[in-house]
């Protein structure tokens, strides 16, 4: 039998969460989070600690579909091994979907061309029990082609830094969104929006935004202005994190 150390190992992880829970994804001292669920399930298969990078953090309460992390660690565990073992030791709010070896070097958040978010609205006047996890309840009647062409103004490459959170720290604002589509299924609205990157809080405001237009509280020209000036303080509220979803990592 060989006694030659395990080599050294890149995976790919392929995670879905409901949010709900969560102080978002970034490991925090006293909170609990979705990055410190994934890195004690490795720690009880391997017996050390490991660093799981996440494609992107996810704020507290926002969920996720297809979030993509790494990890670099010395295992003979295979893949399916750590697809089996980490869901056995994984809450039942969070589930490695797919786990994969990489080239080494791999980082998830480096290497993402892109990702899409959705957003979910309930639009009735009596909140659905089934859907509060999930979706921002507005009860008042909202005009679905008022949104759909503010959703297309902001499409494109724009300086969106009337559209972030005021402790957002990036430089630059400039952001290229690749598509924006708002669809009606009932009461359910569904706000889909794909990007190059995002900036802090950036869609819960679009959606914010969006919903004050379908409501007549804001108009074209008003999106236009906030494009042209950046006052954040004229775009709408911040949208409830419960309704957004990570819906994929682009590579």
């Amino acid at each position: 039998m060989s006694t030659d150390a395990p080599r050294l190992r890149t995976l790919r992880l392929v995670v879905e969460y409901d949010g709900t829970e969560f102080a978002g994804w970034q490991r925090q001292a006293g909170q609990r989070t979705v990055q410190q669920c994934l890195e004690d399930a490795f720690a009880t298969m391997t017996g050390v600690a490991v660093g799981v990078r996440g494609a992107g953090r996810t704020d507290a309460g926002v969920h996720a579909d297809g979030q993509v992390a790494s990890v670099e660690l010395a295992s003979r565990i295979p893949a399916l091994g750590f697809l089996r073992g980490l869901n056995s030791n994984l809450p039942r709010d969070i589930a490695v979907l797919d786990v994969a070896d990489m080239p080494a070097g791999f980082n998830a958040r480096r290497a993402a061309r892109g990702k899409i978010y959705r957003y979910l609205i309930w639009n009735h006047p009596v909140r659905s029990p089934r859907r509060a996890r999930d979706t921002w309840h507005v009860f008042a009647p909202l005009d679905v082609h008022a949104m759909r062409e503010a959703a297309t103004l902001v499409s494109g490459e724009h300086d969106f830094r009337a559209f972030r959170a005021s402790d957002c720290e990036r430089k630059s604002t400039v952001r290229l969104i690749r598509r924006f589509d708002v669809r009606r299924e009932g009461a359910l609205f569904t706000c889909e929006v794909e990007g190059t990157a995002f900036l802090k809080n950036m869609v819960r405001i679009l959606v914010g935004t969006l919903v004050a237009v379908g409501r007549g509280r804001m108009t074209d020209a008003t999106i236009r202005d906030l494009l042209a000036h950046g006052d954040r303080t004229r775009a709408g509220m911040t949208a409830p994190a419960c309704g957004l979803t990570l819906a994929k990592v682009i590579y």
